[in-house]
């Protein structure tokens, strides 16, 4: 039972969920909103000219690391 573990130290939040989007954006929001944040100056950023693309070739996609599609296992 929540009542004998949500102490100050360790606070359980409960999220409604009835409305899955809505509950996910506000989870979100709330971890976002404990995690200390301050706004800091940015330096202007100067980019170059761009580069001639000729005679590009693309690696082989074998050299990549990529996430895991776990959205495919779920959606089918």
């Amino acid at each position: 039972m929540f009542v004998y573990t949500d102490i100050s130290e360790a606070p359980w939040y409960v999220v409604e969920a009835d409305d899955k989007p809505r509950a996910r954006l506000n989870c979100i929001a709330h971890l976002l909103s404990m995690i200390p944040y301050e706004e800091h100056g940015v330096d202007e950023i100067k980019i170059p000219a761009r580069q001639n693309d000729e005679g590009y070739v693309r690696p082989s996609r074998d050299t990549n690391t990529y996430v895991p599609d776990h959205a495919r296992s779920l959606l089918g």
